[in-house]
């Protein structure tokens, strides 16, 4: 298994959000998160100097099985890269074990409710 964590733009997650679900990946967390790039930047507004450094994104986290982390990875790939600095990262990490809590089951069968919905 694979948890894919991908921290994108704000303006990209909707669009994110639909590529994942046409490669039948359905079930992810997201939460905003903020960062600080390598661009520094203040503005003035009013005279008073506000810091732009600080960067709203949004993270997704995916935990999939190994067949499907390349699917998942080119879903978030194709609708969140404008080219620009800023659009964002994707870190893969395995993971050791999953267990779903209401059946105690482990491993991939954790993750889907039955091989029928294998993809």
């Amino acid at each position: 298994m694979k948890k894919i964590e991908a921290i994108i733009r704000k303006t990209k997650f909707d669009e994110v959000k639909e590529a994942l679900l046409d490669a039948d990946i359905e079930w992810f967390s997201y939460f905003d998160v903020r960062g600080v790039g390598k661009t520094r930047q203040e503005r003035i507004y009013r005279g008073v100097v506000y810091d732009t450094s600080f960067i709203e994104r949004t993270m997704l986290t995916i935990v999939v099985r190994d067949i499907n982390a390349e699917r998942t990875i080119q879903a978030i790939l194709s609708k969140a890269q404008t080219g620009e600095i800023g659009d964002g990262r994707i870190f893969v990490t395995t993971i050791d074990d999953s267990i779903r809590i209401r059946t105690g089951e482990h491993g991939d069968k954790s993750l889907y409710d039955s091989d029928e919905n294998v993809k």
